[in-house]
């Protein structure tokens, strides 16, 4: 069963952290009912929503991804770059203590969830505003003993490595068993990702990078319809979902959820 975490979008969402956008106003009412469809798509998609409390005087407390990376056998629990967020992270501890066997990120690290795609035996790690080098270290060694090499990934054009570069399918690519992944090569560099087959964004929609795959559906932002068209060209099945207010707080597909596949086999007692 996938079990999907979100949390519901602060009123105080104006008082947003930003890294590479000017402030703009953010309809809050429809930022709401964008993410309430957000989540409607997650569940047609077979996931089960768990929403954590509400947080209304953390303004990017909906942007959950943020707050931990979530391994088939552990979660990492992530320390935010932006001191103002850290407080976010207490909720999804106890969200995921249920579920997998925790890690941690300490000080003097800073790790956000956005910056880490995960593929199979590789971690990527955005080095960006977000993320430090000891927070890429400390994931680093927290997952080695799972099977996985961290490759750290420079970044400077957009907040997070997952802004610039997804995960469209794992293990099916079209050589073999290579991964799929959707990039703008202008926000990261290609040569990062060898041994994966990409594809680009659509030119004139840089930030489409960011989408969520959903067993074997790909949850794009309707704002680019361009990028959605060339995936589906590609054979890929998509799913759309309005985007337009959250990504004025920097925010995409990927960062309002936490998804988790769960078991009776990865069930931890307290």
């Amino acid at each position: 069963m996938l079990l999907a975490l979100t949390r519901a979008v602060s009123p105080s969402i104006d008082r947003c952290e930003l890294t590479h956008l000017a402030r703009t106003p953010i309809d809050y009412a429809r930022a709401v009912e964008q993410h309430a469809a957000y989540e409607r798509c997650l569940e047609r998609l077979g996931c089960r929503i768990q929403r954590l409390p509400d947080a209304p005087d953390q303004p990017d407390s909906v942007f959950v991804e943020d707050t931990a990376v979530v391994f088939d056998d552990i979660a990492v629990i992530a320390r935010p770059g932006a001191a103002s967020r850290r407080s976010e992270i207490e909720a999804t501890v106890a969200a995921l203590r249920p579920h997998r066997r925790l890690g941690c990120i300490q000080a003097p690290g800073t790790l956000d969830g956005g910056d880490v795609l995960v593929t199979p035996g590789r971690v990527f790690v955005g080095r960006t505003a977000r993320t430090n080098a000891d927070g890429a270290r400390q994931l680093a060694s927290i997952v080695a003993p799972y099977g996985f090499e961290t490759i750290e990934v420079p970044v400077t054009e957009c907040l997070h490595l997952k802004s610039a570069v997804s995960c469209l399918r794992q293990g099916f690519g079209w050589a073999g068993s290579r991964e799929i992944l959707l990039i703008n090569p202008r926000w990261v560099d290609p040569g990062f990702f060898a041994g994966c087959d990409l594809i680009e964004v659509d030119p004139d929609e840089p930030a489409a990078a960011n989408v969520l795959r959903i067993a074997d559906t790909v949850i794009c932002a309707e704002e680019f319809p361009r990028t959605r068209a060339r995936l589906e060209s590609y054979g890929f099945v998509t799913a759309s979902v309005p985007a337009s207010e959250l990504a004025k707080a920097e925010g995409g597909i990927t960062c309002c959820s936490l998804v988790v596949r769960v078991s009776r086999a990865n069930e931890r007692s307290e």
